[in-house]
């Protein structure tokens, strides 16, 4: 539906007169009642009020877009005007509107409203285009105005979406939030740039704005900003830059610029040298942490979803029964328990087989699933001394390792039958690969998993000790972490050892790590609220948004912030979540779910001290910051 479609002559006013911002939009609602779209002006205009109270529509540039949506409305319209000696309208640059658009949509999926004001508001930033709207003698000029500059942006963006210059792909290891953080970065600065880029995003609800074949023929390159491996078999023959996906966030312009120049630094990638016993050198990709990583994304829907269905059967179970029996003595209780026990069950396999499979590609993936089941059941062991066999298990460290291991036994047999002749390829794809790689770690797990278990065991046996200071010392320590890099290397390690520690029943380390997570954004969004002055304007309505994000236990929304002030936002929420984790340890709180912020509350032991856990450590935060941040109009 184009702007004009819904923009008619009656509607329009070029020469309007007002005092205030209320009289203007009471005009403006006269306007919009001659379309006859409206079944109640005084309802509409109640919307547009109450649009108001929640933030200034003007966004800018003497422009604002106010808009309402509701049943008093019948169908989709706009109403414009000009208002020639301007009038305050507390926009965010404090410049008075002198151009306004109406918005009128009816309370329906479609959200009409919205796809017209993101058309309005891309057209409008757009100087040339503002002038002639405020310069039009007549309506019918301001029409073809906006119908003249609806058709070139059309033509602009077909053009665009033909001829892509750059591609590229975003991911991260939870696939939550910076995976598409990096999408919106690139395709920002490619805009500014000039140099229009195609984002896919890889999130956890999968490939979304995915690359066509036709867009990756005539690309000039690829830019893959992701923490976690991503199959590139669609890009042999082009020029493949690797970054981390924080890189996407922070360094959008450099990655960009780099691409563009498609020197010999950006290497041509070659899909063969990923074809299974092709690569002869041995040389992975990635890091330890991008192949942790790779295990750990996969790894979390079975943690999330089969611990928190596991908490949730504690908390519907009666203690009272059969306390050794918890979680199973009434019915819905065991129905909770056994499902989530079963997805939580995956954990130890997923972790190691995708860790193997970043290390060893496809064939890594059965070595590491084994390793990983071997690491989780146990061997028997018998010794001298005693004679009886044990069973030991080497849990979390063993599948951790085993991975690893799985990963390096492909790359081994790789160039153990390098020799082999490519016609030969699909007999150790199918046959060797497995066969001597489940052997090898079956025999590998069987040598070392005592020695792990033994670490296993006193690692366990030395946090249940912990108490009074050590304990609360170890809880500041890793809910500090979650706050070093908001979602990078350090908070990744912590969150994977609180999630391992869930899994041998340590459920106050848990607690830590995520009201750790929880901090940094809620003490940008407490800055925002009660101290708006210490940040631009520009960032205030986003820093709202972080209670959402907070509360959500998402850390990253708390990283455009702390990317444009890094030196006072991070250590004020590094000390904000330590003194948040280090309470929660102190309150006994403990959480037996791997994540979901707020939501998960009724599943938190002593949840009303971990909300004041969470509540001190944050407004701690955002005390630090106040007094290292200058006020922006002293600036």
């Amino acid at each position: 539906m184009k702007i004009t479609d819904l923009l008619k002559k009656d509607s329009i006013d070029l020469n309007v007169e007002a005092s205030n911002k209320e009289e203007v939009l009471k005009k403006a609602v006269e306007l919009m009642n001659k379309n006859g779209n409206i079944t109640d002006k005084d309802k509409y205009l109640e919307l547009v009020m109450k649009r108001e109270e929640e933030g200034s529509t003007g966004i800018g540039e003497e422009i604002a877009i106010p808009h309402g949506k509701g049943d008093s409305i019948s169908a989709p319209g706009l109403a414009a005007m000009v208002i020639p000696n301007g009038v305050d309208f507390e926009s965010l640059d404090g410049k008075p509107v002198k151009l306004l658009f109406l918005i009128a949509a009816p309370n329906t999926k479609e959200n009409v409203h919205l796809e017209v004001l993101s058309r309005l508001s891309t057209l409008l930033m757009d100087e040339k285009f503002r002038k002639e709207l405020l310069n039009a003698k007549s309506k019918e000029e301001f029409l073809k105005v906006i119908d003249q500059a609806e058709k070139e942006k059309s033509g602009e963006e077909k053009k665009k979406e033909e001829n892509y210059e750059l591609l590229g792909i975003t991911s991260c290891p939870t696939g939550i939030a910076h995976t598409y953080m990096a999408a919106e970065g690139l395709e920002q600065m490619g805009k500014e740039l000039g140099h229009p880029i195609k984002i896919e995003t890889q999130g956890q609800s999968g490939a979304q704005n995915v690359l066509t074949d036709e867009e990756i023929k005539k690309a000039k390159a690829i830019i893959i900003a992701s923490d976690v491996n991503v199959d590139l078999s669609r890009f042999d023959g082009k020029r493949v830059l690797r970054a981390s996906v924080t890189d996407g966030i922070r360094k959008p312009k450099e990655l960009i610029e780099k691409a563009l120049k498609s020197t010999n630094e950006i290497p041509i990638y070659h899909n063969k040298e990923n074809d299974e016993g092709n690569n002869k050198s041995g040389k992975q990709k990635g890091g330890i942490y991008k192949h942790l990583m790779n295990g750990v994304t996969h790894m979390l829907p079975f943690v999330v979803g089969g611990g928190i269905l596991i908490a949730i059967a504690f908390l519907l179970d009666d203690y009272s029964i059969d306390p050794s029996n918890f979680g199973m003595n009434t019915p819905v209780a065991a129905f909770f328990k056994t499902i989530g026990g079963m997805a939580f069950d995956f954990m130890l396999l997923i972790l190691s087989g995708y860790i193997a499979m970043s290390i060893g590609d496809r064939p890594g993936l059965v070595v590491g699933f084994v390793g990983g089941a071997i690491a989780k059941a146990g061997t028997t062991f018998t010794s001298l001394s005693n004679p009886e066999e044990v069973l030991v298990s080497s849990g979390f460290l063993g599948a951790l390792l085993a991975g690893f291991i799985g990963g390096y036994v492909i790359v081994f047999l790789r160039k153990l039958f390098s020799f082999m002749p490519k016609s030969l390829e699909g007999i150790r794809t199918i046959l060797i690969y497995p066969v001597a790689g489940i052997l090898l770690i079956g025999i590998i797990m069987l040598i070392i998993n005592p020695f792990v278990a033994a670490i296993n065991t006193g690692l366990n046996n030395f946090l249940f000790s912990l108490s009074g200071v050590n304990k609360i010392i170890l809880g500041a320590i890793l809910a500090g972490m979650m706050s070093v890099d908001l979602g990078g290397p350090v908070n990744k390690a912590a969150y994977t050892f609180g999630t391992g520690m869930l899994a041998e029943g340590h459920y106050e380390i848990m607690a830590a790590v995520m009201i750790g997570g929880m901090v940094a954004p809620l003490a940008i969004a407490l800055l925002a609220t009660f101290l708006p002055k210490k940040l631009p304007q520009k960032e205030r309505q986003a820093g709202l948004l972080n209670y959402v994000m907070g509360l959500s236990f998402i850390s990253e929304g708390a990283i455009p912030f702390a990317s444009a002030d890094p030196i006072r936002v991070l250590p004020a929420c590094v000390v904000g979540s330590a003194v948040s984790g280090a309470l929660s340890m102190a309150f006994n709180c403990s959480l037996m779910a791997p994540h979901g912020g707020i939501f998960v509350l009724p599943l938190i032991g002593n949840w009303f001290w971990y909300v004041v856990a969470l509540v001190v450590g944050s407004f701690v935060a955002m005390g630090i910051m106040a007094a290292l941040k200058k006020n922006v109009w002293e600036k």
